[in-house]
């Protein structure tokens, strides 16, 4: 059996991305560990959800920890890094946020996890973070550099398939429901990778129910009437049921779409 470590920026973000991969490693037997690099200050939360005095910090971290034993996981590690907020917001300034931390210092805290929990495996994001959020982007800058620091042989940048996320942009809207993809692209915002550069696919039908029971339990986020819990059943199981990676380390050598891995541990 081997050990997964997942590298995440917020609260939510492993729920949303690889939720279906954490909850298939666990259900096969493997050690899935959750490492989240911030404790998510810079959330968004609904007026009058949070109980006098209650912190959103604290919320949210009980909330990963909830999501977290949905999925399988064996351990849920905290970095301790405070949420940068959106790009070029005035929380990117704060002393303590993760944008701003030191790289070889931030990625000598997720080494000692992984050489403590002996990684076989460590999954970061891509270059641009996925959407080009700064603690994302910081993720794949000291994500690479943990694994090199630990030695953690394979390395998989978790994504989204640009092209894929465009065809069920269209198909939930022709649903009625609305979803990110639209404003996103209003805003300029690029997001995942082309379908060319994807090397691993996840199929996640399986566990997708699972998935979405994590994505609920980050309520103070992903509230009911948010457009991933009013996603129909079946088009939720369409637009989330595959996960996407891109395999670095080793780096992948085969060709698209032929040779695509399907799973974390293939070869």
């Amino acid at each position: 059996m081997a050990t997964i470590v997942f590298f995440h920026a917020h609260p939510d973000d492993e729920a949303i991305s690889t939720g279906g991969t954490m909850a298939r490693a666990a259900a096969e037997g493997h050690r899935v560990v959750l490492a989240v690099a911030t404790n998510g200050e810079e959330g968004e939360v609904a007026e009058d959800f949070l109980d006098d005095g209650e912190d959103l910090a604290e919320r949210r971290r009980e909330e990963t920890c909830a999501a977290a034993e949905i999925l399988g996981a064996a351990r849920v590690e905290f970095l301790g890094y405070r949420d940068s907020g959106m790009m070029d917001t005035e929380a990117n300034g704060h002393p303590e946020c993760f944008w701003r931390a030191d790289v070889e210092e931030a990625a000598a805290r997720l080494a000692a996890v992984l050489a403590e929990e002996g990684a076989d495996v460590l999954t970061v994001y891509d270059a641009n973070g996925g959407y080009g959020h700064p603690d994302h982007i910081q993720v794949h800058r000291v994500g690479h550099r943990a694994a090199e620091l630990a030695g953690t042989p394979r390395v998989f940048e978790a994504t989204l398939n640009r092209d894929r996320i465009a065809e069920m942009a269209q198909q939930a809207e022709a649903e009625g429901v609305e979803t990110p993809a639209r404003e996103r692209a209003e805003r300029g915002i690029t997001v995942g990778v082309p379908d060319a550069e994807i090397t691993t696919v996840v199929e996640i039908e399986e566990y997708v129910d699972r998935k979405r029971d994590a994505m609920r339990a980050h309520e103070s986020q992903i509230p009911e009437d948010s457009w991933f819990m009013t996603l129909p059943p079946e088009l939720f199981a369409t637009v989330f049921g595959r996960e996407w990676f891109v395999r670095t380390t080793p780096p992948f050598t085969g060709a698209i779409p032929a040779d695509r891995e399907v799973w974390l541990l293939d070869g």
